[in-house]
């Protein structure tokens, strides 16, 4: 009844407070950061494992835990398998039954249902200190083993120390939120396992990562754009770079409603199988991003082509970039890396795993209550390639890192139009 006694006095006040603006890059993770939280209100919260097998195979495991209001919240398992040389697909997505976290004598890392189980242990290697033990029964003819346990000297991370680390926050007041976004990453992984599809067993062994998210909000009112990507290379012990960036709507940035298109990017490199960056950078609508700044953290689309299937302007190549101090003591100096793919077009595509219809895949409560614009239709591509990452770096780190080098892997990359 009375809430404009809340409103800003000033309608020219900030409405949009970006973790990238956080002074601390590194927060390693604590315990509760990476605990389910099943928020009520509008709140979507996500567990997902991407892995890259042994033969370039990549499976994406995911939970989504969904609330909407008072409404008993949507739980979904989905799993996706692509063979880039077969262009096989293998896709679930479930809701389960009876969704319960902690289960019995764990914590709220650890969650399950009827058709699963995620379990967060430490193990008896020192080496790979905490793992999550992931079992699911997706249908008959699939079901999914993996172990993904994390190497020590890779600490998981957000960006910022303290309970408040990773989180972007919408609305006017950042202690009183109207929304927020918050991301927490284990940033390269190994995983063991097998997976059995139609009756038989492959083995599923390979380097990853794991993110933990929730977005606090509608996810039409978060961001107009989403890119996302997870390059590994078993190259010189072990090289990762991960970036995830969202862009505003207009409605959020620091001058009020109409200063949005606010991109926040989030990113990580390992390095010889060392966690060696951190890196977060804002991007303001109003001011031009220098080169000449100690952490750069950015996603590029290039040469965008009209989509007519979509009726999105695709990008028929990105590129990404990563610059900022070293985290580890003995290897002092200024880390950076860049990375280029092409993706082709949409008549002569290039690694395209798929182009994912977004309000076809949520479920239907959630499409009804988010109500998307008319005429709006959300769509992620998904695209798989081999690519270059051009390090640079102290000699300390690996040796030669100084002039350059060329670290070649593999890159899983998203691209999502919202609005």
């Amino acid at each position: 009844m009375f809430s404009f006694l809340n409103a800003p006095t000033d309608a020219k006040a900030p409405n949009f407070y970006p973790v990238s603006e956080r002074p601390d890059l590194f927060g390693e993770l604590e315990t509760k950061d990476l605990e389910w939280t099943c928020a009520g209100g509008f709140a979507t919260e996500t567990q997902i494992f991407y892995h890259f097998l042994e033969d370039e195979t990549m499976i994406m495991c995911q939970v989504i835990h969904s609330s909407i209001g008072l409404w008993y919240p949507t739980v979904q398992f989905t799993c996706k398998i692509y063979n880039p040389k077969t262009k096989e697909t293998i896709w679930r997505s479930i809701n389960v039954s009876n969704f319960t976290t902690p289960p019995p004598g764990l914590d709220k890392r650890s969650c399950k249902a009827d058709q699963f189980s995620i379990t967060c242990k430490p193990t008896a290697d020192p080496s790979y200190p905490e793992m999550y033990a992931v079992r699911a029964h997706l249908s008959d003819d699939l079901q999914v083993s993996l172990d993904v346990s994390r190497p020590a000297l890779v600490p998981g991370f957000k960006v910022g120390n303290g309970p408040n680390g990773g989180f972007s926050y919408f609305g006017p007041n950042k202690d009183k939120p109207e929304g927020y976004v918050v991301h927490r990453f284990w940033p390269r992984t190994a995983a063991s396992g097998h997976i059995i599809h139609k009756g038989r067993a492959v083995e599923a062994k390979g380097a990853g990562m794991m993110v933990h998210a929730i977005q606090g909000m509608r996810p039409n009112l978060v961001a107009s754009r989403w890119n996302f990507a997870d390059f590994q290379s078993n190259a010189y012990g072990g090289v990762s770079a991960i970036q995830m960036e969202f862009t505003t709507l207009e409605t959020h940035g620091r001058h009020g409603p109409g200063s949005g298109g606010v991109t926040v990017n989030v990113g990580s490199l390992v390095l010889g199988g060392k966690l060696a960056v951190v890196t977060a950078e804002t991007k303001w609508p109003d001011e031009k991003q220098s080169e000449e700044v100690e952490v750069i953290s950015r996603a590029f689309h290039l040469n965008p082509v009209h989509d007519p299937e979509t009726g999105y302007k695709q990008p028929s190549a990105l590129a990404f970039q990563w610059t900022g101090p070293s985290l580890l003591e003995h290897c002092p100096g200024k880390v950076s890396a860049t990375l280029k793919v092409d993706v082709g077009d949409p008549t002569a595509p290039k690694g395209l795993v798929e182009k994912v219809d977004v309000l076809a895949e949520i479920p239907y409560v959630i499409k009804t209550v988010v109500n998307y614009v008319a005429g709006t239709k959300p769509y992620i591509y998904q695209w798989q390639n081999h690519a270059k990452l051009i390090v640079r770096g102290p000699d300390s780190l690996i040796p030669g890192l100084s002039d350059g080098l060329e670290v070649e892997g593999l890159l899983f990359n998203e691209a999502s139009f919202i609005s």
